[in-house]
């Protein structure tokens, strides 16, 4: 769990909650900065201002779910209020409560990595906000995967966001690429961390990927690309699917 100093996230997240304005940083291991006022606001955003190939790929939800990485809360709530059973998590103690003093019931401190049998079994598994990259690396999430299988029912849906890495023209991110494929790694994993204030998170390993990518690490895992979903841009979801034998 992170402590108060390393949770950055989730001190930008309460203070955008009450009010303040607040600025996003992400600082990648190659020394590059992004910055943004709109996506603390986009956390906690009600159904209404969510982007169309979100509201979209929310169709294909159903059942009792989970909502990995639920920061703010905004999916977990928009489907609570439709009365469905959903879990939130989150590795960020603030993020957590913040979700609880927006009204979510169930929710906890808790990585993807420990998402087990003891929660209980899930018809859809959300992993929105570019989530598909808390898998970290093409082979934690062949093992996160297919642990997963056991603790979702046999007709369960996992609806992943990604963005495609290969996608722009930005020669900082073309020169990382370079970099990582000379390493040995797909050019979509990251190492990043965030900051905010005087809070600064710990590094972490953060994966994104193309549609073929994300196709070719599903293999042999027991789940599978049912469709995309586009976004305008070089964000996509992808609705994948249990196959009926692991």
């Amino acid at each position: 769990m992170l402590n108060d100093k390393q949770d950055a996230y989730g001190h930008e997240l309460y203070d955008c909650f009450r009010g303040d304005n607040v600025v996003e940083v992400v600082e990648r291991d190659d020394g590059f900065i992004d910055s943004s006022t709109s996506l603390p606001k986009y956390y906690l955003a009600d159904y209404k201002n969510w982007r169309p190939h979100e509201k979209d790929a929310m169709r294909y939800a159903s059942g009792r779910m989970l909502d990995i990485g639920c920061g703010g809360g905004r999916i977990s709530l928009y489907f609570q209020r439709k009365g469905f059973d959903v879990l939130g998590i989150d590795v960020s103690p603030l993020a957590i409560k913040v979700c609880k003093l927006r009204g979510l019931r169930k929710v906890r401190v808790m990585s993807i990595t420990e998402v087990g049998p003891r929660l209980g079994k899930f018809d859809t598994v959300l992993m929105i906000g570019n989530n598909f990259g808390l898998f970290a690396s093409p082979s934690r999430a062949k093992q996160l995967l297919t642990q997963f299988y056991h603790s979702t029912t046999p007709n369960a849906l996992r609806i992943a966001e990604s963005n495609d890495p290969y996608q722009t023209r930005e020669p900082f991110h073309l020169a990382y690429h370079t970099r990582n494929r000379r390493e040995g790694k797909m050019a979509g994993e990251l190492t990043i961390r965030v900051r905010y204030k005087k809070y600064t998170t710990p590094w972490f390993d953060y994966l994104i990927v193309s549609k073929k990518e994300m196709k070719r690490i599903l293999e042999g895992t027991g789940w599978r690309v049912k469709r995309f979903v586009d976004s305008q841009g070089s964000v996509y979801i992808g609705i994948i699917e249990k196959i009926s034998k692991l």
